[in-house]
């Protein structure tokens, strides 16, 4: 494997609330330190699982000082500064920087679909404003569009944009970015995390890593030793806990229930429009969690 930028194992963290919806700065501190426990390289603070988008940028900037103060020399802590305005992202990369970040986590614009021409554009002066290396987000899904593959040969050109953070789901046309340039390749799906890695990812920024950090960063190991019997018995091992976690509700909803559930923060309060987990969901969360052997009691 190339010797990661950013790290191997990060999680896009949660941002911790009270009760009545306010930022819980112990319980930012406290996911931080569980996280660097649990075999991460760096964390991603003020990304999509966030909640980035009820955050106020002085929310935003203040989590991202909290946690930058926090871990120290001890990880990487990337700052989520994307968003549909460049002029925004623009002042939030700047800021963040400011705040101690050490690279920016920028997604593709949502709702206003840019051309892709646009896109390069937006990057490109997001990655100028500051002197801190890049992650592009491409997430189809959330932003509407995605992120084509020659656009992402453009980019490559750029010096600070260095790696991309992919949950678009197209393995093929992510081999053909990785063969073409020097991006580092992060998969941003838990679902594929072993693919990607089995085919020249660096690395995973995940959403299960929150209670799964010790055996993600096993199954990097395992990759990268070439010991892909070991990394799939774990890739398997997994399933029902990525299921609980991706595939009942939403990614920030059933993190923070977990880490509930685990006793690492008090409260699984998410601001509107998220609600909280039904008990349903909490049944199939807690089965999930004693099936892949995360909660044994």
């Amino acid at each position: 494997m190339t010797d990661p930028i950013f790290g191997r194992v990060l999680t896009a963290m949660v941002t911790p609330m009270t009760p009545d919806g306010a930022v819980d700065d112990a319980g930012v501190l406290r996911v931080a330190e569980h996280l660097l426990d649990h075999s991460h390289d760096g964390i991603v603070v003020n990304g999509t699982t966030g909640e980035s988008s009820t955050l106020t940028s002085d929310e935003s900037i203040h989590v991202i000082e909290l946690v930058a103060k926090h871990v120290g020399d001890r990880g990487v802590v990337l700052a989520g500064v994307g968003s549909n305005d460049t002029a925004h992202s623009i002042e939030m990369a700047k800021r963040a920087a400011a705040a101690g970040a050490h690279g920016l986590l920028v997604v593709t614009p949502y709702y206003n679909k840019p051309t892709q021409p646009g896109l390069v554009a937006h990057f490109n002066a997001v990655a100028d404003a500051t002197d801190l290396p890049v992650l592009v987000y491409d997430i189809p899904g959330r932003s509407g569009i995605p992120i084509l593959t020659e656009t992402l040969v453009r980019l490559a050109e750029h010096p600070r944009i260095v790696a991309v953070k992919d949950a678009k789901g197209e393995l093929w046309a992510a081999t053909h970015v990785m063969r073409e340039t020097d991006l580092q390749w992060y998969s941003g799906d838990d679902v594929l995390n072993l693919a990607h890695l089995a085919q020249g990812a660096v690395g995973i920024v995940s959403v299960v890593g929150h209670v799964a950090g010790d055996s993600y960063a096993a199954m990097v190991r395992a990759v990268e030793r070439g010991d892909l019997p070991e990394a799939r018995a774990i890739h398997r091992r997994l399933v029902p806990l990525v299921d609980a976690l991706m595939n009942t509700s939403q990614g920030a909803i059933m993190a923070k229930a977990a880490l509930v559930e685990l006793g690492v923060i008090d409260s699984a309060f998410v601001r509107l429009p998220l609600v909280e987990s039904p008990p349903e969901h909490l049944d199939k969360l807690r089965t999930g969690l004693a099936a892949s052997g995360i909660l044994t009691s």
